[in-house]
This record gives structure tokens, C-alpha cells and sequence, in this order.
């Protein structure tokens, strides 16, 4: 390169770097080995007659002002364009030492490659798996990779991209990396895009190697809860020989986990901890961690060998939850809950962060940092299981923030009998978690201290960056997937390792022991307490007296479930006045505020409603619907996959600046001491969604909460959400919920995907009272359905059919004072028809079919036909059904009409519950679609024609038909 090259750069990049700081080296051994320019300079740098301050110090005093200096930070110059670097061009001796220059330089630059190297892949040489088998050798780990071999081990270089001292030897380097990357933690974070981040956690993993410093307070506290976890597992295996349990031995250090981790919330000032976990680990963290009473535990197990003792349906042990006081190491108090969790692993996770959320909103908690969620996953559910994707997206979403989820992996490394081999494509089975920006910690369980390490990294982090963080701890299960497994079957190597371990709690006393912090007859001391308690507890659950005490905490008190006749109607009338109002508050913008053109056309139709000008739509009662909760104290939230506008262009609950975008919600500004009133648009997922609103309603009581489909269809993708939560949780947890399911549903020739909520699936499931579910055809009827749903103090799942078309549809319309003065009908009546003939025939139907069956009576003028309207499937009570039909003769026929195929709808409900006579007067008969496989055809002709073959036979000849 020559002169004026160089020159015109003005720049002396990392080689003039590395020149200088090997000349500044021979400096500090001899002044006089260097040229009187270079001599000046460093004396010049270093202060006269102060100490010696290095050029790299120097360099950062250099750097502009609010500059910082990162992990990867390598000064281009540290003497500007001009000055002593101008001299490295010009001076002819300087330009001899080229070859010197480009070689310091050179082994400088392979020296970073290796720093990054171990920071990138660094965990995949990690001794992570406590039984030891070997890993891939990674050769960029090595630094014969670089070119850097034994001779150059001792040499000085810089480390300023390492946190600590800024020259090291590279022995010294590859030590320190090795510690902090490859031990007992391996750590992904290099995957995060923010610099800011990623220096935090190089601050603190390779400030420290990645190994925390506990007093002796907490190294015998660590050894208790391992203890307890062992004392615990092997007490129910002596006594309960067989039960299955799903025992945690083998990872007996989630215990200490869950203790460090809590402790330290408490210390960050959090006061209330939701925790959902599977089955694996379930009893012993429910008597070590949340504070059930083992007798308690116990108790279910004596059940199991005497079932007469206590008759009850629930659920298995293992599943149910609990809720209690912990009390920190610090003397601190915080709220701890164990969410109930079904056998579908990790569908829970969205139930859990639904809780916390809620839990924040009651509190205040804006920060999102007082309340937070733990989620102990399986590592093949957590590789596995989409739901574990839709709860991860859902992090840093506004709706759904949580203020950061502590995930713990339990890696078993295997799945019931399936090898990590055969149940993911990725190495781990976290690399989920990668798609957010956040660390991965994959630690082995058998190092306590290393857990605890990673514990104190994870905690910090969730408070510093309102993040997610992930610990994949890695363990092993040492008696299969149950007590009844033998699981050498299928993994005789693993498990012939298996048998030869020490428990980790016996592993952990020796190391305490070689550091003397405990003598063997103190831990002994230990294990004896421990025992001694769990005697006692057992003599509790086998003396009989004592009940186990279940439900929802003081929140909801008032609130009860059960039989729908226990339940109390209320009035869901509200002043006809204040109803315009609240109409009208909402067609008001702000002066700044410039709204879509059709929108303005909208709002000019909002107001003529609220003026009782123009009959209310479906939207418009909605509105009104939540607007008066508000104003009545309800807490409103509303979410779903376009709601804000709506998925058929109707509600336009949030409006957007037709010229700079920003949004503006009306139902937000009704009052100054309204109630929120929350409404979202979710992200593309049902089940995760679903499950933040279920679990968010176990939280509200006080609150209407709502999830609303695209189209009804799609609620198919949260069955399990419906199935597991949604439908038992009363029945099998006592847990009550209001959350509401808007599906949009009704046939308009939009194919198979975009017409049913499968009703017929509702109606299977319900039993018990344990939901309701509607299908409306007024905006009225709608309007007292939701107030109806908030203001009871019967607290059931309510599944709301939605309309489509009816939307717009002008007879679909009520009046201000249906709202103002009515209720909610079970069964609305015919009362348009003028009886001067006998009715030869009752159409029974619900829903869009109503209105075409009106017209379609208007057009054959065919006054002898009644058309009712089943406005409530479910529950349905006889006597009122008995009330809409007394006004006709016994024997007149009732033809059920539904658009749904045979095999759908509410057909085979109703046919199954009557027979072959409605209340044992009227014959029943019913006109449907052919039973088919798909809910609806895909082809709008054919749908036509369809559709025209049911009003066809509903109103032929005298009597029953069927098509």
C-alpha cells in the first residue's frame, strides 16, 4: 500500500492498532528500544510523573461523548487521522516493521474469531447432560483452527472484548471463555440483535465465569429443598408402592429452581406468581414449593386405595392446582398459584400468562413487574406442542404483555420412550425460544450452584428487559414416564446409567462436604426433620377428619356455579336517556382526530340511532352492551383476530386517523370513572389466544371478558382450550369462568370453512349446566345476553353464535327501548302472526334461518304456520319451552329447521332429549341439509339451491317433512 493510499483512508484500521500496542509493549520494557517520536507520545499519554495509563484506556477516554463501548469494540485509530499515526506513513524505519505489524495483527483478529467463537457455539461443548455422554467435538473451539498454537498460548493479547482485564494471555483467554461457556452452563444469546443487551449478559457471565458466589446460608438452603424433593419422592414410594405419581427423581434440582427463583421475586418486590407446570414433578412442587400440606396429597392417595371415603369426580392428583403464601428467604411475602393442568402439557401456558395478566390490570401493576408467570415445560412437549410457539408470540405483544415469563425446561432428554432423535429437527429443544430475543441457559441439574447461577441470570434479566427467559435444565427421569413404566425397554443404555447415579441431593452433600460449609451428621439432621414431617402428615390424612379445602380465593366470593335453577335473574334493562348518550358520546371524536370518509357516513348513522332516529343494528347494540358495563363498573376486554374493526367491516371500536394513522377508541371516553374497556386485535392464533382469555377470566370475575373467532370455524384450532378448560374446569378443578366465545356462524354460500361454529359439538358437551350457549337473531336479544352475562353472579362459559349477514340485514334491528325496558328471552314467540286460522304447524328454528323462513311465509302467505325462535340452546328448560308452546294444540307438529347438515346442528341434540314427541305433545320432525362429512358445500349455486330445497320442504304440504 502506498503513501497516498494510505492517506486518502485517514484511517490506520486494526494493524496500525495492533502495531501500536506491540510497540507501546516494547515501550514499557525499554523506552529507548523505540523511535523518539513514538518515546514522546506514549511519555506524552501516560502523564508526566503520573502513572502509566495503557493506549487502550486512552482510547476510551477518545471516544465521542454518549459513545459506548461494546463487546465486540476495536478501536480503528486511538490517535485520530493526523498526529503520531500520520508518523507510522512517513517514517521510514516505522515502514521496515510492516511484516511485524500484519503478523501481531493477524493473530489479534484469529484471537477475537476464537472470543466469538465461544460466545456463539461455546454451549455445544458444555458439559450440560448429567450423564455425561459425550459431545460433538466442535473444531472452532480449538485455536489450532486459527492458526494459534501452543507457542503462542502465553503471549499477551488484548481482551478488551472480554469483560475483565484488557490484556491476557490467550491460555488465560481460552480459560476464562471455557468457564463461562462450556461448563455446567451453556448459554444462547448470540442470536439477540440488541448491543445493549447482549453487553448486560456478557457483563455478567464473563465478569464472573458464569459462577455465583452463595453464603453459606444459601448453599444449606439449596441442600434443604434437595432434601425435601428426595425425602419426598422416596416417602410415597415406600408407602404407596405402585401409585403412579409421575416422581420428579432425576431432577430433583427444580426444587432448589423454584425456591432461588421466588426468593428472588420476592426480593424485586413481586407479589403475586402464577406457575403452570405438567404432571412431571406436580405432587413435589406442590408440597415443597407451593406450600400444599402433604396430608393433603396424602389424603388423595388413600382415596385411590378407598374411593367410598370421599365420592367426588375432580380430577387426578397430579393435575389440580393450589394456591398459598410463600414466605422468602429474606422474610418477604408473595401470593403463589399452581394452575390446575390437564394432561395436554402445554396448553396451560396461556392460561398461566391470561392470570398474571389479569392480575396486574386489578393491581395497577403498569409497570407489568409486580405479578409474573413461571412455566415448567418437558422438552419434548416444549419442542413438540405449537401451543408453546402461540404463547411464546404472544411476549411482547401490548395486548397480552406480561412483563416476562420465567421458562423452565425439565429436560428428561426423551419423550415417554421416543429418543430426542426421533421428536425434533433442532439441536435443542428450547431452539423454539430463539424467535424472541432473549437468552437460552442450558444448564445441568446436577450442579445446584450452576442452577443457581442461572436463576440469579434469568431473574435479573426478566426485571432489567421485561423479557422472557428460558432454563433448559437438563436431568433425567430415573423411574420412566410413570411408576408403572419400565422404561429399559426402550432405552436400556440410558437407563443402565441411570441406575448406576447417586441421587443429586447425596451428589451436592459431597461437594458441600469437601468445602466443609456441613458436616455429615448436620445433613443428616436434615433428612430426619424431613422424614419426621412426612410421618406426621401421613398419621393426618389416614386419621379422616380433615378435608381438603378447594375453589377460587376470596375474589370470588359471590360469584357460584352449579344448576342454572339456583341461579338469580337480574334486571339488564338501562335508562333509555343515558343509553343515547353513551351512543352519542361515541360518534364524538376529537377536534384532531380526521376520520375515514365511510366512517363519517357511519357515525351519521350512529347518531340518527342514538336520536331513535334509525333502529339499532347488531354493532350499535353491542356497543351499548359494553358501554354501560363500564359506566356500571365492569371491566370490559374484548379480543380477537380483527376485532377492533371487526372481521365483516361492522364494529369500528377503534377508529384510525385517516391522515397519520393514530387510533382512537370511543368506548375508552365515555366517563372520567368508567371502567376500562379493552379491545384488541390478536395476533393469528386461536388455542394461544384463547387460553390468555380463559385463564384472564379466572382473574375477573368482576369483568366480561370475550374472545371473538374470524369466522366460528375457526375455533376448531382451540379445541383442546374448549375441551380441557373451557367445558370441565368446574367439574374437574371447581373453577368457575365467565369468559364469552363470539362465533360468527350461519350458511351464506361461504364454503365449509366459513359457515359453522359446530354447534352440534356445544351441545354434545354440555351437561351439568356447565355452559350456555346462544344463538341470537335481535340486536335487543344480544344486548341483554352480554349485560345479562356480567351482572349475574352465576358465572358460567357463555358461547355466543354471531351473525354474518344479519349484520346488516334490515329487519335484524331493534329499538332503544327493547334495550332500555326488555330482557333477555330464552324463546322469543311469534307474535306477528294473526291467528284467524288454526295453526296446522310450528317451524322451530334459531339463528339467520328465522328471517328467510319469514319471508318465505309472507310470500306463501301461509298464516297457519307459527315460526319460533330458540334464542338459548342451552340450558334449556322444559317449563319454558312448555310456555312458548302452550298456546297450541296438543298434537300440532314441530318441524325443526336448521341450515346445518342431519349430522350437525342442534338436530341430534334435540331429537336425542325429546324423542319423537317435543314434551311428549307435539310430534317432531326436523328439515336439515343431508348429513355430510363438511359442514357446507363450497359452491354458491349449489348452496342456493340448497337452501331453497329446506324453506321448500318447511312449508310443504299439511304435515311433517323431511327432505
Amino acid at each position: 500500500m502506498d503513501d497516498e493510499t494510505d492517506e486518502a483512508d485517514g484511517s490506520t484500521s486494526s494493524l496500525s492498532l495492533a502495531y501500536v500496542e506491540g510497540l507501546y509493549d516494547d515501550f514499557m520494557h525499554d523506552p529507548g528500544s523505540v523511535s523518539a517520536d513514538w518515546r514522546g507520545y506514549f511519555e506524552e499519554l501516560n502523564g508526566k510523573g503520573g502513572s502509566v495509563r495503557p493506549p487502550l484506556e486512552a482510547a476510551r477516554d477518545s471516544r465521542p461523548p454518549g459513545a459506548r463501548l461494546g463487546p465486540s469494540f476495536k478501536p480503528v485509530s486511538i490517535f485520530g487521522g493526523n498526529g503520531a499515526a500520520a508518523s507510522v506513513r512517513k517514517d521510514p524505519a516505522l515502514r521496515r516493521d510492516t511484516s511485524r505489524v500484519t503478523k501481531v495483527a493477524a493473530l489479534q483478529d484469529r484471537v477475537d474469531q476464537l472470543i466469538r467463537a465461544y460466545r456463539v457455539r461455546g454451549h455445544m461443548i458444555a458439559q450440560i447432560d448429567p450423564l455425561g455422554r459425550p459431545r460433538k467435538h466442535q473444531p472452532e473451539l480449538d485455536p489450532e483452527f486459527y492458526d494459534l498454537p501452543e507457542a503462542d498460548m502465553d503471549r499477551p493479547f488484548s481482551s478488551i472484548t472480554i469483560h475483565g482485564p484488557e490484556v491476557l494471555s490467550l491460555r488465560r483467554i481460552i480459560e476464562r471463555l471455557r468457564n463461562t461457556y462450556c461448563r455446567s452452563i451453556g448459554v444462547q444469546f448470540m442470536h439477540i440483535d440488541d448491543l445493549d443487551v447482549k453487553n448486560w449478559l456478557l457483563e455478567r457471565m464473563e465478569g464472573t465465569e458464569n459462577r455465583l458466589e452463595l453464603s453459606h446460608d444459601q448453599l444449606l438452603r439449596i441442600l434443604t429443598k434437595l432434601t425435601e424433593a428426595v425425602m419426598f419422592e422416596e416417602f410415597i414410594q415406600k408407602k404407596y408402592i405402585g401409585a403412579k405419581r409421575f416422581s420428579l427423581e432425576g431432577g430433583e434440582s427444580l426444587i432448589p429452581l423454584l425456591q432461588l427463583a421466588i426468593d428472588k421475586a420476592a426480593e424485586q418486590g413481586v407479589e403475586n406468581i402464577v406457575l403452570g407446570m405438567a404432571h412431571r414433578g406436580r405432587l413435589n412442587v406442590l408440597a415443597n414449593i407451593i406450600g400444599k400440606s402433604p396430608w393433603e396429597l396424602f389424603r388423595e392417595f388413600e382415596e385411590d386405595k378407598h374411593p367410598d371415603h370421599h365420592m367426588r369426580r375432580g380430577d387426578v392428583k397430579y393435575h389440580l392446582g393450589y394456591s398459598a403464601t410463600w414466605e422468602s428467604a429474606s422474610g418477604r411475602q408473595l401470593n403463589i398459584s399452581l394452575c390446575f393442568n390437564p394432561s395436554h402439557l402445554e396448553f396451560v401456558n396461556p392460561v398461566v400468562l391470561g392470570r398474571v395478566r389479569a392480575l396486574q390490570d386489578r393491581n395497577g401493576d403498569i409497570s407489568r413487574g409486580n405479578q409474573m408467570a413461571i412455566l415448567v415445560h418437558g422438552d419434548a412437549a416444549f419442542a413438540g406442542e405449537g401451543i408453546v410457539q402461540e404463547t411464546l408470540n404472544l411476549s411482547q405483544l401490548e395486548a397480552y404483555k406480561t412483563g416476562g415469563t420465567i421458562h423452565v425446561n425439565v429436560n428428561n432428554q426423551i419423550g415417554f420412550t421416543t429418543n430426542p432423535d426421533e421428536g425434533r429437527s433442532s439441536t435443542y429443544a428450547t431452539d423454539i425460544a430463539k424467535m424472541l430475543q432473549i437468552p437460552i441457559f442450558h444448564v445441568n441439574g446436577e450442579d445446584p450452584e450452576a442452577v443457581a447461577q442461572v436463576v440469579e441470570l434469568a431473574m435479573g434479566f426478566r426485571k432489567q428487559f421485561k423479557r422472557d427467559v428460558v432454563i433448559d435444565m437438563y436431568c433425567y427421569r430415573r423411574r420412566g414416564h410413570n411408576e408403572g413404566d419400565e422404561p429399559s425397554f426402550t432405552q436400556p443404555l440410558m437407563y443402565r446409567e441411570i441406575g448406576k447415579r447417586k441421587s443429586v441431593r447425596e451428589g451436592y452433600l459431597e461437594h458441600l462436604l469437601k468445602l466443609g460449609e456441613i458436616t455429615r451428621e448436620q445433613a443428616e439432621e436434615i433428612a430426619l426433620r424431613s422424614r419426621q414431617k412426612l410421618e406426621k402428615e401421613l398419621s393426618l390424612a389416614r386419621d379422616g377428619n380433615l378435608f381438603c379445602q378447594i375453589g377460587q380465593g376470596l375474589m370470588w366470593q359471590g360469584f357460584h356455579g352449579g344448576l342454572e335453577t339456583y341461579a338469580a335473574e337480574v334486571d339488564t334493562g338501562f335508562n333509555k336517556e343515558q343509553l343515547a348518550r353513551l351512543l352519542e358520546a361515541q360518534t364524538k371524536l376529537p377536534d384532531n382526530f380526521h376520520p375515514h370518509p365511510k366512517i363519517e357516513r357511519w357515525l351519521k348513522q350512529r347518531r340518527a340511532m342514538a336520536l331513535g332516529e334509525a333502529p339499532l343494528d347488531w354493532a350499535a347494540a353491542e356497543a351499548l352492551a359494553l358501554a354501560s358495563l363500564a359506566v356500571e363498573g365492569v371491566r370490559v376486554r374484548l379480543c380477537g383476530q380483527d376485532s377492533e374493526r371487526g372481521t365483516f367491516s361492522h364494529r369500528h371500536a377503534v377508529l384510525h386517523d385517516y391522515e397519520d394513522g393514530h387510533t382512537y377508541t370511543p368506548l375508552q371516553h365515555l366517563s372520567k370513572d368508567q371502567q376500562p374497556v379493552e379491545i384488541y386485535n390478536s395476533p393469528l392464533s386461536e388455542a394461544g389466544v384463547m387460553g390468555f382469555e380463559y385463564g384472564f377470566s379466572l382473574e375477573c370475575p368482576q369483568g366480561l371478558v370475550l374472545w371473538e373467532a374470524q369466522f366460528g370455524d375457526f375455533s376448531n384450532a382451540a379445541q383442546v382450550m374448549i375441551d380441557q378448560f373451557v367445558i370441565s374446569a368446574e367439574d374437574k378443578w371447581d373453577y368457575l369462568s365467565g369468559l364469552v366465545l363470539l362465533l360468527p356462524h350461519g350458511y351464506e354460500g361461504m364454503g365449509a370453512e366459513h359457515s359453522s361454529a359446530r354447534l352440534e359439538r356445544f351441545l354434545t358437551l354440555a351437561a351439568d349446566d356447565n355452559i350456555q350457549v346462544v344463538n341470537l337473531t335481535t340486536p335487543a336479544q344480544y344486548f341483554h345476553c352480554l349485560r345479562r352475562q356480567a351482572l349475574r353472579k352465576w358465572r358460567k362459559p357463555l358461547i355466543v353464535l354471531t351473525p354474518k349477514s344479519l349484520l346488516r340485514h334490515p329487519l335484524a334491528v331493534s329499538s332503544l327501548d327493547e334495550c332500555a325496558k326488555g330482557s333477555f328471552k330464552r324463546i322469543l314467540p311469534d307474535e306477528s302472526i294473526e291467528r284467524k286460522v288454526p295453526i296446522s304447524r310450528i317451524l322451530l328454528c334459531s339463528g339467520k334461518i328465522y328471517y328467510e323462513l319469514l319471508e318465505r311465509r309472507e310470500k306463501l302467505a301461509r298464516n297457519d304456520i307459527a315460526i319460533l325462535r330458540i334464542e338459548q340452546y342451552y340450558p334449556l328448560q322444559d317449563e319454558v319451552l312448555a310456555a312458548s308452546l302452550a298456546p297450541y294444540p296438543e298434537g300440532t307438529p314441530v318441524l325443526w329447521v336448521q341450515e346445518d347438515p342431519e349430522n350437525m346442528g342442534a338436530w341430534r341434540y334435540l331429537r336425542v332429549r325429546f324423542g319423537e314427541k317435543m314434551l311428549g305433545r307435539f310430534p317432531l320432525s326436523g328439515v336439515y341439509r343431508p348429513a355430510a362429512p363438511s359442514p357446507a358445500t363450497g359452491s354458491k349455486s349449489v348452496h342456493d339451491l340448497e337452501q331453497e330445497h329446506l324453506l321448500e320442504q318447511a312449508f310443504a304440504g299439511e304435515g311433517a317433512a323431511n327432505p
